[in-house]
């Protein structure tokens, strides 16, 4: 059975997309900002900097592990409450994470804000899938996916100062802040939509248990673990193949942020113009190409030009950042009546893939340093570009766009496909 839902956000501008933007980006300062704040925090609570890196860790497995089975449980509430009130919840977490006396309470706070991120996240991608016009659907998830980024060379460095300013705790009343600022703009703008259809718990989980879902989601880990090892480990690279630290490293990091914001954004648009399918391979294409030039770099000379080093970085990073957009949006296309709970599983593969990417990275930094690095992440790029190519050519997605999609109605499906 379905049910018409025509232009749920008609006659709201783009007010409701640039909620669910700042949604995004508030949830990743909050995520990532912990690596900027590291040694004010083991410093104030009397632990190891490694100790205190234990923090990040915890919210990514607690993320990776609560995404499905959350979206799964909430996958009938509407859309507007639960993003709301999981910014409410998210706003009290960290304004509470603010005046804890100790680790071990930090460290439950930190669990606490992963499972509030683990809910509202997929619910956020799902309404700009659902309530976008159908051939924007691409560039609106790639706006919303925009927000995760910026708040990487914004948030982050933001919140890096005012810890240093006024102390770590002093970052977390501000993203408390923002997040009520978010809540309530979003109580107001955002279009009020349905939760998903009751398909009951066996048959959401038959759709999420299809072949061409979890394959997508394989490719999602694959994909992630290689991109993000040359991310978390850009400052060993950058050092190997140029012999600079310091603020010309702070220079090749700007230029990824600014470079994957863009990626996100233009990407989205390539999705709608070309469809998923396509516009995922030549993305991930690009990630795997500039890697394999950054392994040959340090494999063939000694050292090179910054500036040179800068421009495949800009290329690396518009490409790692945006497979994105058609990432999700193939999740979305492949799992018709739950959307929500295929958008969870694949982010869980993402923060599957970063864990992979820091422990496989950490072993390839030791042993043959940053040049190690990109040779590693070449090698899983290559692998993550099989798995894609054989996810796409097997199990292709319906386009995201065009004539025929653009002059449909928009339904939400319940049967199960």
């Amino acid at each position: 059975m379905a049910s018409e839902v025509k232009d749920p956000a008609a006659g709201r501008g783009t007010g409701w997309l640039v909620c669910l933007l700042l949604t995004t980006f508030v949830i990743g300062t909050d995520d990532f900002v912990i690596a900027g704040v590291l040694p004010e925090i083991a410093a104030d609570l009397g632990v190891s900097e490694a100790t205190a890196g234990q923090l990040v860790t915890v919210f990514s497995v607690t993320y990776a592990l609560a995404a499905p089975p959350l979206a799964v449980a909430t996958a009938r509430l509407p859309r507007k409450p639960l993003i709301v009130g999981g910014l409410a919840v998210f706003a009290v977490g960290n304004l509470v994470t603010a005046l804890a006396p100790g680790y071990a309470s930090l460290m439950l706070l930190r669990v606490l804000t992963a499972l509030i991120a683990a809910a509202v996240t997929p619910a956020v991608f799902a309404m700009a899938g659902s309530a976008a016009a159908p051939e924007r659907v691409g560039r609106a998830i790639g706006t919303v996916a925009s927000g995760l980024t910026v708040s990487l060379f914004v948030g982050v460095p933001l919140g890096t100062l005012l810890s240093a300013a006024f102390g770590w705790r002093s970052t977390f009343v501000a993203v408390a802040l923002l997040t009520t600022a978010v809540a309530l703009a979003s109580w107001w703008l955002l279009p009020a939509l349905p939760g998903a259809p009751a398909l009951g718990m066996r048959r959401q989980l038959r759709v999420l248990s299809r072949p061409a879902v979890l394959l997508g989601v394989a490719g999602t880990v694959t994909g992630a673990s290689s991109g993000m090892l040359t991310y978390t480990y850009i400052a060993p690279l950058t050092h190997d193949l140029t012999g600079d630290r310091g603020a010309v490293l702070a220079l090749h990091i700007a230029t990824i942020g600014v470079a994957g914001a863009l990626g996100t954004f233009l990407c989205g648009r390539l999705t709608d113009r070309w469809g998923a399918d396509r516009a995922l391979l030549v993305t991930f294409g690009g990630l795997v190409g500039t890697t394999a030039v950054l392994a040959l770099i340090g494999v063939l000379t000694d050292e090179v030009p910054g500036w040179s080093l800068t421009v495949v970085l800009a290329v690396w990073g518009f490409a790692s950042w945006g497979f994105n957009p058609p990432m999700n949006t193939r999740a979305l296309l492949l799992a018709r009546g739950a959307e929500a709970e295929a958008l969870a599983l694949n982010t869980s593969g993402l923060y599957v893939g970063i864990a992979v990417a820091g422990a496989v990275g950490g072993w390839a930094v030791s042993a043959h340093g940053g040049t190690g690095v990109a040779v590693t992440a070449t090698g899983i790029g290559l692998l993550a570009a099989l798995v894609i190519g054989a996810s796409v050519r097997r199990h292709p997605a319906a386009p995201a766009s065009g004539a025929t999609a653009s002059t449909a109605p928009r339904t939400v499906d319940a049967s199960p496909q």
